[in-house]
């Protein structure tokens, strides 16, 4: 049975660190399907709705808002929260990332440094 990026990703930083490190953006969100009109500006039919934005986090900082809807982070697609909890892997901590959203109707890209969860 092949091995996943994902377990490849742990396997890696547990022996590079002995532990796995994990980004933090600052949300809550669920996945949903994308509206009419967002689908049809997308091409997708599912993202991440950010339902509440954690007052101080990366999220708040980049000024992410309740009601955007996710659609990539650093260039990888984010159709559900499961590929947004994969996007949060340790060599982002620190770096800067864009995040794509559609927000009233609009495309918006916003640059977003992400920090390392607390444990």
């Amino acid at each position: 049975m092949p091995i996943d990026r994902t377990t490849r990703r742990i396997v890696a930083a547990l022996m590079r660190e002995g532990r796995v490190r994990r980004a933090y953006l600052g949300i809550a969100g669920g996945t949903r399907p994308l509206p009419p009109l967002a689908a049809r500006a997308t091409g997708r039919e599912r993202a991440v709705e950010v339902v509440e934005v954690i007052e101080g986090s990366p999220a708040a900082r980049a000024g992410l808002r309740p009601e955007d809807l996710l659609l990539e982070l650093d260039g990888e697609r984010i159709e559900d929260v499961g590929d947004l909890q994969a996007a949060m892997a340790g060599e982002r901590i620190g770096r800067t990332v864009e995040v794509k959203v559609f927000r009233e109707g609009r495309l918006l890209s916003l640059p977003v440094t992400l920090r390392e969860l607390d444990g």
